[in-house]
C-alpha cells in the first residue's frame, strides 16, 4: 500500500445532489448513502437508516480529487508546511489523496527516512498521502538511489522534482533500473544552461520589465530528451508541470508513436499568462514560469484531448519573509491546494473552455491512473472518496482562510466561483465548510 493516512467508517446520506462521475457514466440527481465508510446505496429516495443526512440540493457530488504533485516541506521546513497542515489544506480543496515530493531537508533518498515519513503520515495526515522518493542521491544527479529498496519501503513514485536528471546516460539508467519497481518516474524537464538566471518567460514582457528570460526551449529540449529515452528503453515516464506549446506537441507525438508517457499541468499555467507578471507580485513567480497566450491555449487543448491526463497543483509553500522581497530575489513556487477547483471552474468551465466533467476527470481519475492508485469512484461497494461542490458559490481568496501554513497564493484578493463544501477521504469526513 503506497498511500498512508487515517481511514474512517463514516455513516451518512447525501440527498438530492447532481451525482457526476464521468468515468462511471453517471450524471443524475440521486441520493447516495455511505455505510461504515463504503458507498452502499445510490438511487432515489434512499433510506437514511438513522445516518446523518446532508442536503445536496443544487450541489454536485463527484469523486474526490487526487493531487500527484505537492510539497509538504517535511522534514526541514515545518514553518512553511507540515504533513498535518498540508493534508488539511488538501482536504479543504476537495482532495482525498496527494503525492508529496522528495525535495525536503534531508532529501527523501533512503528507505529509513521514507519509512519515518510514512509512519508520521499514518498518525497526522487528514487525507492519505504517498511519498515520492528521489531518483538520485541528494537530488544531485550523480548517483541513483536504491529504487528497489525504496519501492519496497513504500515509495509512491520517483522524482528529482525541481531538478532535471543531470545527464542523458544517468536518465537512461534510471529508466532501466526503475523497471523493477512498478512505480512511475515523474520528471522536471529543463535544460539549465538555457534557463540559468531566468526569472520569467523569455518574451516581450520580460524584455519590457528587464527581467531575466526563461525560454520555452529550456523546457521543451528536456521534454524531447526524456521522451526519446522512454521510446528507446520502452519504459514509462511522467512529465511534470508542462508549460510550453512545444512540450505539448512533443508529448502528443510521442504518445501517437506508442511511447508510454503522461503529462500534467497546473492550475496557474491553465489560468494565467506572463502578462500577469507585470504586477511584479512575487506570488506569480513559479517554476516553470507563466508563458504566453499561445502556450496557455495549447495546454488547455492538451487537457481536452487527453494528451495531458492530469491536473496537479505543484503546491509549493514559502514563508512570508521569503516572498516579501523584490521579484528577482524571491523563490519560485506558489500554493494551490485550497483554490484549485474554484480557479479552474472560474477560468475554464464558466467561460466554456472545458466541461465540468472533463475537469473532474483530470483532477481525479487521471492522476490515479497515471500513478497506479485506486480510482475515486461513485459506485456501490467503493470506498467513500467524495467531494460535494457548489458551482454557484462566490468567494474571495484571502490568506486568513487558508489551512496551509503558507499564503503565497497567486490568487490572493481574487473573487472565484465554485467552492468545496465537503470532502470524504478514505471513508471519513476530512473537511466540511
Amino acid at each position: 500500500m503506497i498511500l498512508v493516512g487515517r481511514a474512517g467508517r463514516e455513516n451518512l446520506v447525501v440527498r438530492g445532489a447532481r451525482v457526476l462521475d464521468p468515468v462511471e457514466g453517471i450524471d443524475a440527481l440521486l441520493d447516495l448513502r455511505v455505510d461504515a465508510g463504503t458507498i452502499s446505496v445510490l438511487g432515489e429516495r434512499v433510506e437514511a437508516n438513522g445516518h446523518r443526512v446532508i442536503d445536496g440540493g443544487g450541489l454536485v457530488l463527484a469523486p474526490a480529487f487526487i493531487d500527484p504533485h505537492v510539497h509538504l516541506r517535511t522534514p526541514g521546513r515545518e514553518d512553511e508546511e507540515t504533513i498535518a497542515s498540508g493534508t488539511a489544506a488538501a482536504a479543504a480543496g476537495g482532495y482525498c489523496a496527494i503525492l508529496a515530493m522528495p525535495n525536503t531537508s534531508p532529501v527523501v533518498d533512503n528507505a529509513d527516512l521514507l519509512r519515518g515519513l510514512r509512519a508520521r503520515a499514518a498518525e497526522e495526515a487528514e487525507v492519505p498521502v504517498g511519498f515520492a522518493a528521489a531518483i538520485t542521491i541528494g537530488q544531485e544527479g550523480a548517483q541513483l538511489t536504491e529504487m528497489g529498496e525504496l519501492a519496497d519501503a513504500g515509495a509512491a513514485a520517483f522524482s528529482d522534482d525541481g531538478r532535471p536528471v543531470a545527464t542523458a546516460g544517468l536518465m537512461r539508467r534510471a529508466l532501466e533500473y526503475n523497471a523493477i519497481t512498478g512505480r512511475r518516474l515523474a520528471l522536471h524537464c529543463e535544460e539549465p544552461t538555457l534557463t540559468r538566471g531566468g526569472q520569467m518567460h523569455m518574451g516581450a514582457v520580460s524584455a519590457e520589465l528587464g527581467l531575466g528570460g526563461w525560454p520555452s526551449l529550456g523546457e521543451s529540449l528536456g521534454v524531447s530528451r526524456e521522451l526519446s529515452l522512454a521510446a528507446d528503453t520502452g519504459q514509462p515516464l511522467h512529465l511534470m508541470h508542462l508549460s510550453a506549446l512545444e512540450s505539448v506537441e512533443l508529448l502528443a507525438a510521442a504518445q501517437a508513436a506508442g511511447v508510454e508517457a503522461t503529462g500534467e499541468v497546473t492550475p496557474h499555467h491553465l489560468c494565467l499568462t506572463d502578462e500577469a507578471v507585470r504586477s511584479l507580485d512575487a506570488n506569480l513567480k513559479m517554476n516553470p514560469p507563466l508563458r504566453t497566450a499561445a502556450d496557455r491555449s495549447a495546454l488547455i487543448a492538451g487537457l481536452l484531448s487527453g494528451t495531458i491526463a492530469a491536473i496537479a497543483t505543484d503546491h509549493a509553500p514559502h514563508s512570508r519573509e521569503e516572498k516579501d522581497v523584490p521579484f528577482e530575489a524571491a523563490p519560485f513556487g506558489v500554493t494551490g491546494l485550497e483554490t484549485s477547483f474554484a480557479a479552474l471552474y472560474t477560468s475554464l468551465v464558466e467561460p466554456g473552455l472545458i466541461s465540468l466533467a472533463t475537469l473532474l476527470e483530470r483532477m481525479s481519475a487521471g492522476p490515479a491512473r497515471i500513478f497506479g492508485l485506486e480510482r475515486p469512484r461513485i459506485a456501490v461497494g467503493a470506498p467513500a472518496n467524495l467531494v460535494l461542490l457548489s458551482t454557484e458559490a462566490s468567494w474571495q481568496v484571502g490568506e486568513e482562510g487558508f489551512r496551509s501554513r503558507s499564503a503565497n497564493s497567486w490568487l490572493l484578493g481574487n473573487s472565484l466561483r465554485g467552492r468545496v463544501l465537503l470532502t470524504v477521504a478514505a471513508g471519513r469526513i476530512a473537511f466540511q465548510a
